[in-house]
Formats: C-alpha cells, structure tokens, sequence
C-alpha cells in the first residue's frame, strides 16, 4: 500500500506547508498548522466510485430514519427527542468520572436485553475492566460485545464482520489512523475518526455513540468541527460531589435543542428522576427571607428552580457579584434595576446569587424571581412559600412576556403553589390555570409590592 502523504494547513490563512511549524509563515499566528490527509482529485474518484447515489424527490424518500429505537431510559429518550434514530451520531461529552461511560454501559445493556446487538469500542480499558465495571452495575446483557482497540481501520473490520444494530466509542480521543503520522487525540486524528464513523454510520443505518473528552474550560476536546459533523451532541452537567448530573442536548437534528434529563448517580449507576422540580424544591427552607420559586423552561420541559440570594453589607469599596448557575452579567443588570428604579443602596451591599441543585439556566423569564429574590433578601423579609413570580425584566424596569405560559403555571399549581405573578402581557394568553391565582404587572416596583408589600 502507498504511503499516504500528509501535509500541514494554518486554520486561520489556509497556507499549506509539508512540515509542521509553531508558527505560521504566511499570517504569522501560533499554533495553527494542523495536520491533514493530501487527496489527489483520481483518489477522491476512486473512493467515490460505486458510492454515489441518484437524487430522489423528497415526497419519494422513504422515511424509515424516523422509526426510533428505545434506550429504556425516559429521561435519555426526551433528550434525545424521543429515543435513537437509525444512522445517527451521538457525541456525548462531559467531565472525567461524571457518568459517561456509565451511561452508555446502561443504554447497552437495555437494548441488549431486547436482543438487539451492541458493540462496545473501548480505547481506554481492557475488557476486563469493563466486564468488572459491568457487573457492578447489574449490566449482564449477552448481546454486548467488547472489544479494546484504537485502530479505527480495525473497527471498520468489527462492524462490517458483526453488524451491530449499535456502536459505542469510548472515546473519540484515542482512536487514531495510523496513516496519519500525528497522535491520538489531535485535530486531524479526531477528525478522520469521526469522518469513519459518520460514513459507518449513514451508509449501514447503525446509530453510533461517542464519548469526548473536555477541556479544562469545559469544551469538548478537538476540533470545533467535530460538533458540526455530529447529528447530537449531549453534555453533562453537574458537581462530581453532587449526585444528581445533568443531561443537555447541546445539539439535536431529531428534536429539541436544550432539552435536559436528570439523574442521580448511585452505586448502580445513573438512576433517572422524572420529576425534577420536586426533586429540586426538596429540603426548601419556609419563612426564610431571599428565596423563590420561578418556573423556567428546559426545551420543552417544564422545571420549577429555587433561586436564592444572600445580600450583605461589605466592608470593601467595590462590592462583590458572585453568580452560581446564573449568567452573571444578567444579576449585574437585575442589580442595576433594583438601585435605579426602586432605589435600594446596593452600591454598598455585597450579592450572592444561586440557583439550587446545580442547575445552569440563562433563560429570561427568571429575571423577575432574581430581583424578588435580591430584595426579598436586602429587606430580610420572607416571600410566602406558595407564590412563584416568572418574567423578563428590562432596563428601564418593565416586566415583559414570556413563552410558554401555561406549561409553566401547570408545572407550578402541580406542586402546590396558589398564587403566580406574570407579566400583564400575559394575562390575554392564559387558558385554564384551575385554582391558582393569577396576577399580571407592568413593573418592578408592582412586582415587588404584592411580594412583600414594596
């Protein structure tokens, strides 16, 4: 076999050059030759050759894509917009030890169970480690086979041999090519693996999950193109001495974007929980001043989120914003807000801001319950536990609409909250809200008047 040439391309100019440099000479920037496969135009012919489809009108293409297969997971099949779809992609990503392979030793095992084959690509463990991994977490499904190996020529040979109905690569990061002269885990390797398996899976219908690493700001590891190249892309989020993680779709071309599922882990892995607002409003403190209940909107689902805030007087001359699962240039404006419009000294008070349970959301429509909170907290007045506030909050103090109204208040009457206050806007939008009292504001200082009287 010829040896396959290789040569280097700079990612922000697109000059070639046949060896690696730290900088480039044509634009100067560092670090930003990467390496890539050289493909004469009677190559790229020959791979073609026989591959090539006839264009079909689309009233006549065949839609058996939308037939989706189960992962025995509820909360797994809302993320992924109602279970696997045949030929599909699916990169999963988080931090080490936060689940990822547990979770997909468990979507194996379930599918496993229903006598469908699934074949398990690990570059990191040896069958043995993930056997011993395996039978902790109660995973004993015969129709899993595994397989340690990094050579993605050699996984090309296991899936046309065996034909799983799914594919599991964990990770993406240490397959390599080994006509590429780079390492595992670099730009171009991550890329030529992922090519291999997106053809692997379009061509044989086989839905194929990947596990990325992340960098240490959070971003998985590689290419940005990666992303792009993928159908799904779900990350997990949470505290690695919390139990509870959640899972986001990022990106989803068979269904919502941002849609979340929760779980728990335990000594047997990842257990879902199907209600996570009365997971997330448990231990709830009563009668205690700068906390607040908002519904906020998760894809398509409804959550209701405890935002709590801790407002004290600082002893510096710049006082400190601190934002814990919120944006926080967002709490930046609400406390411009409260100063400006209602007139509160926050100038001179230090403000601490979180959402409980480790749940990330910018979304809005909490604007109103971070000022109700902020205040609520200032004043060392307690809001009654069953009222629950949701709007967006401009700069000059108007509380605007918000989407999914009645989701919202459905989720909020559910678990026992009497009285919502909604942007007046709002109130023309509304259907059946069954015994729950609705009130609509125009602004802050309304808002915060029927909270705590002012």
């Amino acid at each position: 076999m010829a040896k396959v040439k290789t040569k280097f391309v700079c990612t922000e100019c697109g000059s070639e050059s046949p060896k690696w440099m730290g900088k480039c000479p044509e634009c100067g920037q560092w670090n930003t030759l990467v390496e890539e496969v050289e493909q004469k135009d009677i190559q790229i012919q020959q791979r073609l050759a026989g591959v090539l489809s006839k264009p079909e009108s689309l009233l006549e293409i065949s839609e058996d894509i939308e037939e989706r297969l189960s992962t025995g997971n509820c909360e797994l099949d809302r993320v992924l917009g109602g279970g696997i779809v045949k030929g599909s992609l699916v990169l999963v990503g988080g931090d080490p030890g936060i689940g990822k392979s547990t979770l997909l030793l468990q979507i194996a095992n379930n599918i496993g169970n229903e006598g469908r084959k699934v074949l398990y690509i690990s570059g990191e463990e040896s069958t043995a480690q993930i056997k011993l991994r395996a039978f902790r977490m109660d995973v004993r499904s015969g129709n899993i086979f595994l397989v340690s190996e990094n050579n993605t020529q050699n996984v090309d040979v296991y899936v046309s041999d065996m034909k799983p109905d799914i594919l599991i690569i964990d990770s993406i990061q240490t397959m390599y090519n080994p006509m590429i002269t780079s390492a595992p885990g670099s730009v171009s390797q991550v890329r030529e693996a992922t090519l291999g398996l997106m053809k692997i899976a379009k061509q044989d219908g086989i839905a194929t999950f990947i596990v990325g690493h992340v960098t240490k700001q959070g971003a998985i590891a590689g290419p940005r193109v990666l992303e792009h190249m993928v159908d799904t892309v779900l990350y997990f989020e949470g505290e690695l001495y919390h139990t509870y993680r959640i899972l986001r779709a990022v990106k989803n071309r068979f269904g919502s974007t941002n849609e979340i599922g929760m779980f728990e882990m335990r000594d047997i892995g990842l257990v879902q929980v199907k209600n996570p607002s009365e997971v997330l409003l448990s231990g709830r403190p009563i009668n205690t001043s700068g906390t607040i209940v908002v519904p906020s909107i998760e894809g398509t689902r409804p959550m209701l989120v405890e935002i709590q805030s801790l407002v004290s007087s600082t002893v510096f001359g710049m006082p400190r914003r601190v934002a814990m699962g919120i944006d926080y240039n967002r709490v930046v404006l609400m406390v411009a807000v409260l100063e400006k419009k209602v007139g509160y000294p926050l100038q001179n008070y230090d403000a601490y801001i979180n959402i409980v349970g480790g749940l990330q959301t910018k979304e809005p429509a909490i604007d109103l319950g971070i000022i109700c909170s902020i205040a609520s907290s200032y004043r060392d007045i307690a809001i009654d536990p069953k009222i629950t506030v949701m709007g967006e909050v401009g700069l000059t103090g108007e509380i605007r609409t918000v989407g999914f109204i009645d989701k919202r208040l459905k989720e909020a009457s559910k678990l026992g909250f009497e009285t919502a206050i909604i942007p007046k806007s709002n109130l023309e939008d509304l259907k059946d809200v069954g015994r729950m009292k609705v009130i609509g504001v125009k602004n802050v200082e309304e808002a915060l008047e029927l909270v705590m009287g002012g």
